[in-house]
């Protein structure tokens, strides 16, 4: 038994406000709780999938991962420990508090928290409305989208990913940044979404590199575009990626990292291979430079 999906993640955010904004005008997620201090949002019929809360590092936070039931969430336990992973039992306060039935938690390699659990609450008798008008996003099965770290020792990411929470490798990108340097992107799939997590060995501000959204038709990939570039927050143009082949873009969010907004990724079937790619993209993703 490993991990089935990507629940919910958590960021640590300067700027409550901002950020509220950006969540429900430019990407077009619902809110659903939120004060000075904190603030949920909704992507589908999940009670809630993003949360920020105040703070100063502007970086993720936490993120939440799925396992089918009491059992398997035990079986977890026993497997990070068999791995030499710590691992923390949370109380009921806690697990009530993230809306789950049974919460444990551990840390990753970049010392990110990690959160497991089962029994997420369903609120399908609050039909989620998105109030910049996206049609939709693709969750279910896959889960909700993808986040991408920048870590100092890759080895010892991928080991942690892969043989204490049962990730795959996808595949990989040898990214060319410039005439001396190529970084070695690792893509890991937990189930159909190409990939739930990646991470390469960059350098950067922040631990996460970006985090990205899926939608459920390509007209509102081109409408978050304009809004987007409305107000000059395109971090990269439109694009189709060599790997997953989604259409996207990169936007900046108020904490300066990024969220990619796409449509279209094919998914992991069975017979998949791990293949290695030179280029990040088919086209487009150009690098816009900062207004």
């Amino acid at each position: 038994m490993g991990i089935d999906r990507l629940g919910y993640i958590g960021f640590e955010v300067s700027d409550i406000a901002a950020w509220c904004a950006f969540m429900t005008e430019k990407l077009g997620v619902m809110k659903v709780s939120g004060d000075e201090n904190s603030a949920r949002f909704r992507v589908d019929s999940r009670d809630w999938r993003v949360m920020v809360k105040k703070g100063t590092t502007d970086d993720i936070s936490f993120a939440g991962y799925e396992v089918e039931n009491e059992a398997a969430l035990r079986a977890m336990k026993e497997r990070l420990e068999t791995h030499g992973v710590k691992v923390q039992t949370e109380g009921a306060e806690l697990a009530s508090d993230r809306g789950v039935l049974g919460l444990i938690s551990c840390t990753d390699p970049t010392d990110t928290r990690l959160e497991i659990y089962y029994g997420a609450t369903e609120v399908f008798d609050k039909p989620f409305v998105s109030p910049a008008g996206v049609s939709g996003f693709l969750t279910g099965d896959q889960g909700f989208g993808h986040y991408v770290l920048a870590v100092p020792d890759v080895n010892a990411t991928l080991d942690f990913y892969i043989n204490a929470l049962g990730f795959n490798l996808s595949d990989i990108i040898d990214w060319k940044l410039d005439d001396e340097r190529t970084a070695r992107l690792h893509f890991l799939h937990c189930n159909g979404r190409h990939h739930t997590f990646a991470c390469a060995g960059l350098l950067g501000q922040t631990k996460v590199h970006h985090f990205m959204i899926e939608t459920n038709d390509m007209d509102d990939v081109g409408l978050a575009y304009d809004r987007f570039d409305a107000d000059g927050t395109v971090v990269a143009t439109l694009g189709r990626h060599t790997n997953d082949h989604m259409i996207s873009f990169y936007g900046a969010t108020p904490s300066g990292f990024a969220v990619e907004y796409g449509w279209g990724a094919r998914t992991i079937e069975p017979g998949w291979s791990v293949a290695r790619h030179d280029k990040i993209s088919i086209w487009g993703h150009k690098f816009v430079a900062a207004q």
